[in-house]
């Protein structure tokens, strides 16, 4: 690995982290439903759908393993919270 993909790779990081602190304070909060989950190596990919102002979004994440403590939390058709970003309604994260 060179050094220009260790620097790249933390950016990346970084710039996640940025987006989930934003939501996190200025985000506002509705109920989605899963749609599917898909088992990874380490976690789950949760896709989820949710609706702001009559128009639909679907998205996913990537829960990890200590974050996923309730299987049935995550099945297909359960109710979560999602919070988004109310400038950019598609930006999005499980809460």
């Amino acid at each position: 690995m060179s050094i220009f993909n260790i620097f790249k790779k933390k950016k990346e990081v970084d710039l996640e982290g940025q987006r989930r602190e934003y939501l996190g304070r200025f985000g506002r909060i509705t109920d989605g439903t899963v749609v599917e989950s898909e088992e990874i190596d380490n976690g789950e990919i949760i896709y989820y759908a949710y609706s702001v102002h009559g128009a639909d979004y679907e998205s996913s994440e990537i829960l990890s393993s200590e974050r996923i403590t309730d299987s049935l939390k995550y099945a297909p058709g359960a109710k979560i919270g999602v919070r988004y970003d109310p400038k950019q309604h598609a930006n999005s994260m499980l809460v």
